[in-house]
């Protein structure tokens, strides 16, 4: 049986239980910053990015089987794009 998605979001709400799985093995290790859509976005511009035709199995199984390491890595590096500034609260 061949699914499709008719948008992201769709595949998105297929893979949430398995997206909270791997959230809370990665809360468990002491990732307990990582949320849902940070393993969904490394998996779409890291993992899935040039693949095409994947499966709903195959999909699932990178989200379970991605490494903590790899999507902390990630989100560090995403973080450290945004620019930081000092501010003060003057009134």
């Amino acid at each position: 049986m061949d699914i499709t998605f008719t948008s992201e979001k769709e595949l998105y709400d297929r893979l949430a239980p398995a997206l909270r799985t791997k959230k809370e093995e990665m809360r468990r290790n002491g990732y307990s910053y990582i949320k849902e859509a940070d393993i969904w976005n490394y998996l779409k511009e890291i993992k899935w990015v040039k693949s095409k035709g994947l499966s709903l199995a195959e999909m699932v199984s990178d989200v379970l089987n991605t490494g903590d390491a790899y999507i902390d890595s990630y989100l560090r590096h995403k973080l450290n794009l945004n620019t930081r500034s000092v501010y003060f609260n003057e009134e």
